[in-house]
């Protein structure tokens, strides 16, 4: 049995409940024993008129009937009054039998009466069968006295286990009483054999013998049970032995000692009969009166041992309630201290610290004195206790404080350090972004675009500190976004852009308000997407509206995660918890998490069919609008203004069938192609030049290309110098690469004049600054608007951010 997680009450309750059982059932034991007892007490009266009574008359006749049978043996006739004596035996023998049958009876008897009881009367069951034969003469004179005797000391038996009183004196009283009855039994028995001997005329073989060893235990008996009688009633013994008809038949029994054991007996027999009557009269009278005076002696006693068993039990009653009324008022008292120490724990570490913390996280002053105020338990053990639990809140709410006091500076120095790094990648970016417009060697502008990818993961990281910091991020947009856009402005921010295929993505737009998050958001799925596969696979992103807003999945062959890594990675996902330094290896979605909270988007990992995880993004439907339309905005706006500007400078379509290429598949073998930064709407920081085109081209939904400048600047050319040229294998096909790519590009282009003289090159089917669509034959050189000196490709702009100006415009 495990006491030690039982529950405080349950330990007191046990502690309380042990004693008081053992004082209550020691207390029931004391009571039962001392009432016992009274009951015998009371009891006696019951026996004494029950058993004593009927059984002392059918003793008295079974003796005389026991003479006159002798006598009949003795002689040659019946005897009429033996068939009298017979009946008056009977009678009395039914009554004992009505009396012994009786449940009054045997509820006083205990388990020794009653079986003498029985036996008595089983004895006298046998009375009509010995009656049988000694109408036979089937039986001596001693066979007959023995049957008769044998009844008679089962009598007497039954007679001693009355004698079981609990109070001595009366106990010892009661057993001389059944002694006498004994000696009066032996002189019966004496006169028995005399009688048969004065009517035969002699004594049989043996009966003399008999007769002097029935005299000498009758004489014995009497004086010892005349020792054990209370004085008064031996001195009234003593007065009745003093009497004349004792005095004659003490001589005659002296008499028969003496006589001859073969003659005559030397006594009269009238004489005899008339002295041994009254002596047994008076020793009958005599025992019957001390019985009496037993059972009227009895009862008062019954009552006394009551009436001290009722105070005995009162007293032990009062102290057994007082006891349990101590131990249940000090087991609560201890239980109620005890769950009171408990629940002050308990609500200190579920509720209140808790909302201490977020009290502090939310910005607010907290007072430590008025959140863990003192627990007042008294001076003993449990007040220590309380004391000592005190100063555990104080230093725990303390502790509280001081942790979200230095989380809220580390997150300070995380935005302050973020923010920096965010106006550096900004002007880099910018940097960059002229860098490309005056770059015309293709190696340059191929390392340029290396240079421009990287700055603008950067541009994320530095985000991710922002958001652990638990702020927002600075990029933002007024107006609605396509969906494809979003995806190609995430695929455009992770370092392997060259392995994601966008799918099938149906036409929906973002709020501007949740573009940047969003954007953020996915290109931290699909670079977990290409960080955890193998660099040979495809990462496919498709996209197609669901009942309760926008689904996107993200798809990767890779080696997958265990149901537990799921189940915990969704877990997290869904319940954006606070930022745990120690588990900066997850990260990523830790971003996410944070990212999808602030706008109520549900993001969810999965196994995928190919054998890896599926990324689901659902974006709620208050974010889903029409897909935007192409072109620039129409308000006059500085911010509408720059959003229109970083929207001309796609390169590719937007695919709404089949699978879409990065934008590394435009690239030719001589430049590598630029990363899909270059096709987001959103990375642009400097203002493209465009002009007007055919609005009547075919290519409606194409994304213009930005075209260098041509600089003033006439760079010295090498002389040509007939003779074989040095040039290596690979320069000769990254040149003729470059030559490819410009024919290609010139071919899909035209040349447009712009306001200050120069001339650009629009892609054919780009929406121009004033929304007319360009088409081949609207440029200068012809019917086919070809450029004769065809350029290499532009670099992608990276998105430019809105200012805090223009995001609250």
């Amino acid at each position: 049995m495990r006491t030690r997680d039982w529950p405080i009450r349950s330990k007191l309750t046990a502690l309380v409940v042990a004693p008081v059982t053992a004082l209550l059932a020691l207390w029931i034991f004391a009571t039962t024993l001392t009432f016992g007892p009274a009951l015998d007490l009371l009891s006696s009266r019951t026996l004494l008129y029950d058993l004593g009574r009927p059984g002392e008359t059918v003793v008295v006749e079974l003796q005389r009937e026991r003479r006159l049978s002798v006598v009949q043996l003795a002689g040659t006739a019946a005897l009429p009054a033996l068939a009298e004596q017979r009946q008056r035996t009977d009678r009395a023998v039914a009554e004992l039998r009505r009396r012994v049958g009786g449940e009054k009876l045997r509820d006083a008897t205990d388990d020794l009466l009653d079986a003498r009881v029985d036996q008595l009367v089983t004895a006298l069951e046998a009375l009509p069968t010995g009656r049988g034969f000694i109408d036979g003469r089937r039986v001596d004179r001693a066979g007959a006295i023995g049957l008769y005797s044998g009844m008679i000391s089962s009598a007497f038996q039954a007679f001693a286990g009355m004698a079981n009183l609990p109070e001595p004196d009366l106990n010892r009283q009661a057993l001389a009483l059944t002694a006498l009855g004994r000696s009066r039994e032996l002189l019966g028995q004496t006169d028995a054999l005399l009688a048969g001997a004065l009517t035969a005329g002699r004594f049989a073989d043996g009966e003399h013998a008999q007769l002097v060893q029935a005299i000498a235990n009758q004489r014995w008996l009497t004086e010892s049970a005349v020792a054990d009688l209370p004085d008064a009633d031996r001195a009234a013994y003593q007065r009745l032995t003093e009497g004349a008809a004792f005095t004659r038949l003490r001589a005659m029994q002296d008499t028969l000692v003496a006589a001859d054991r073969s003659g005559r007996p030397p006594v009269d027999a009238t004489a005899w009969q008339a002295s041994h009557d009254a002596v047994q009269q008076q020793l009958r009278d005599f025992e019957l009166a001390e019985a009496d005076g037993l059972t009227d002696r009895s009862v008062p006693m019954a009552v006394r041992i009551l009436v001290r068993l009722a105070a005995a039990g009162v007293l032990g009653l009062v102290a057994v309630v007082v006891s349990v009324l101590v131990a249940v008022r000090v087991g609560r008292t201890l239980a109620r201290r005890l769950s009171g120490v408990r629940t002050a724990a308990l609500e200190l570490a579920e509720r209140r610290l808790p909302e201490v913390v977020t009290r502090l996280r939310r910005g607010e002053q907290v007072d430590v004195d008025r959140e863990a105020p003192p627990l007042e338990y008294g001076n003993d053990e449990i007040g220590e206790v309380g004391r000592a639990f005190t100063q555990v809140q104080r230093t725990a709410v303390q502790s509280a404080v001081d942790e979200v006091t230095l989380r809220r500076g580390l997150n300070e120095v995380f935005l302050n350090i973020a923010r920096r790094s965010q106006s550096l990648v900004h002007r880099q970016l910018a940097l960059l972004d002229r860098m490309e417009r005056h770059t015309e060697d293709p190696d340059e502008l191929a390392e340029l675009f290396r240079v421009d990818h990287l700055a603008t993961r950067l541009r994320r990281h530095a985000e991710d500190l922002v958001i652990l910091a638990g702020s927002a991020p600075g990029r933002g947009w007024r107006n609605p976004v396509a969906m494809l856009d979003l995806v190609r402005g995430a695929s455009s921010e992770v370092e392997a852009y060259d392995r994601v295929d966008i799918a099938s993505v149906q036409p929906a737009g973002v709020l501007g308000r949740a573009v940047g998050d969003v954007i953020h958001l996915l290109a931290e799925l699909v670079e977990n997407a290409t960080a955890f596969s193998p660099p040979d696979t495809r990462v496919v992103v498709t996209g197609e509206p669901v009942a309760n807003g926008y689904a996107l999945e993200i798809t990767d062959r890779g080696l997958g995660m265990s149901a537990a890594a799921l189940e915990a990675a969704n877990l997290r996902l869904a319940s954006s918890p606070e930022f745990d330094p120690a588990q900066s290896a997850r990260l990523g979605l830790f971003v996410v998490a944070r990212l999808a909270a602030r706008h109520g988007v549900r993001v969810t990992l999965r196994p995928s069919e190919a054998g890896g995880v599926s990324a689901v993004v659902l974006i709620p439907a208050e974010l889903v609008t029409a897909e935007p339309p192409l072109g620039p905005d129409p308000a006059p706006g500085g911010a509408d203004r720059r959003l229109a500007r970083t929207r001309t400078r796609g390169t590719v379509p937007r695919p709404r069938t089949g699978r879409s290429r990065p934008a590394a598949a435009h690239a030719t073998d001589g430049v590598p192609a630029a990363p899909s930064t270059a096709a987001s709407p959103f990375d642009g920081a400097a203002q493209s030049t465009a002009v007007p085109a055919d609005p009547t081209s075919d290519e409606l939904d194409g994304l213009p290309r930005r075209v260098r400048r041509r600089t003033p600047v006439v760079r010295p050319r090498p002389a040509v110098v007939d003779g074989p040229d040095p040039r290596s294998p690979e320069e000769v096909r990254r040149v003729m690469s470059a030559l490819q790519a410009g024919t290609a590009r010139g071919r899909a282009t035209v040349v447009a004049p712009t306001p200050d003289g120069d001339t650009v090159r629009i892609p054919t089917g780009a929406i121009a600054p004033d929304g007319a669509t360009v088409r081949r034959d609207s440029g200068p050189d012809g019917a086919n608007g070809a450029d004769p000196a065809p350029a290499p490709p532009e670099p992608a702009a990276t998105p430019e951010p809105l200012t805090a100006t223009e995001r609250d415009a």
